[in-house]
């Protein structure tokens, strides 16, 4: 049971592992938007937004609907919001102690001076 669900919890930081399918999964954070609403908000080209749809469906992070000629993207579960928004603050918290390393290290070099 440990090796799966490890290779599960693999699968989906492999899904994130691009900062535009990141990105796509933030855009999401409010509901549910159609491909083409992803790919203006984005930037992003068409077909390297179908790319990263891919990766996201294939992996089970976002499920899609079809309406017409539309296409419309949801996070399949929204928890995973709250991992990028603990990954955030976890960057936050690196960046902090490298500032205030690098604040130490320039006082001491004027103290040196």
């Amino acid at each position: 049971m440990n090796n799966e669900l490890r290779r599960f919890k693999a699968e989906v930081f492999q899904a994130l592992a691009h900062p535009t399918r990141i990105a796509i999964v933030e855009a999401l954070r409010g509901g549910e938007k159609s491909a083409g609403q992803l790919i203006e908000e984005l930037g992003l080209e068409q077909a390297n937004a179908s790319q990263h749809f891919t990766v996201l469906r294939t992996k089970q992070v976002v499920i899609n609907r079809k309406e017409g000629n539309q296409v419309f993207y949801s996070l399949r579960d929204p928890v995973l919001i709250e991992v990028l928004d603990i990954l955030k603050r976890y960057f936050f918290s690196q960046f902090s102690q490298t500032m205030s390393r690098m604040e130490e290290i320039r006082m001491a070099e004027e103290t040196r001076k």
